[in-house]
């Protein structure tokens, strides 16, 4: 059986290697230069043990990542195979930065989407090099769940395992994050992704928000954004 069929119970094997790939904090795609927040949080001790850091996760998957990024991502998705597809993209991405309201993490954002698109590029990934002549050009801001979704579409990946591998690198980002920080050590870091399986599982089992639907209530986590860069002394970029 090859790699691309479907195993007896409906895996994509190929599909599935390539979320693994994608979602590895291995991968060079930028994400440990980010704390979304949690350097500020962690500063002020409002996150300041185990307990709190999965408060934290659960606020950032389910009050952004969920609501709003996930809905930027599946409507990539859906368009990415569209022969206007950059024409789609730029709208979508449009409204990304529109809803980007704190600074720090909407750079962030962006700064994360330019990096994974160099990387594809570079990696002969097909498309990658015409989104970031598109983003060079200033034609779109390269969001990164924009790219996210656009890039591993084109990589052979389904919707949701653009979601899984999403939402999976968003939580071990964090996680990584609260480790370097010495919030948490490793096992408490994994005891906090293995408290979150169960809810994200949920989120990515219901169908994402459409773009006239999106959300964002992460209000501790936006204030903590603008304040990071008043930090006198900061280990990462937002």
């Amino acid at each position: 059986m090859s790699a691309g069929m479907r195993m007896g119970n409906g895996v994509r094997v190929a599909g599935m290697l390539t979320a693994l790939q994608q979602a590895d904090s291995f991968f060079p795609g930028g994400a440990m230069a980010f704390s979304w927040g949690l350097e500020t949080l962690r500063r002020d001790g409002i996150v300041h043990d185990a307990a709190t850091l999965v408060q934290f996760l659960e606020t950032q998957l389910l009050h952004r990542w969920a609501s709003c990024d996930q809905g930027f991502l599946s409507a990539t998705c859906k368009v990415a195979g569209s022969p206007d597809a950059f024409d789609l993209l730029a709208e979508i991405d449009a409204l990304a930065e529109a809803m980007s309201v704190i600074p720090s993490l909407r750079e962030g954002s962006c700064r994360l989407g330019r990096t994974l698109a160099t990387v594809h590029a570079k990696l002969g990934q097909s498309g990658a090099a015409q989104l970031l002549r598109h983003i060079g050009a200033g034609q779109m801001f390269g969001h990164l769940a924009v790219v996210q979704g656009y890039i591993w579409t084109q990589a052979g990946m389904d919707e949701l395992e653009c979601r899984t591998a999403a939402a999976h690198a968003a939580c071990t980002g964090a996680v990584s994050a609260a480790v370097r920080l010495s919030l948490v050590g490793h096992l408490d870091a994994q005891r906090a992704l293995t408290a979150l399986r169960s809810r994200l599982a949920a989120v990515l089992e219901t169908e994402p928000p459409a773009l006239d639907e999106l959300s964002s209530c992460a209000f501790a986590i936006d204030i903590a954004g603008m304040r990071h860069a008043q930090l006198d002394a900061r280990l990462f970029a937002n």
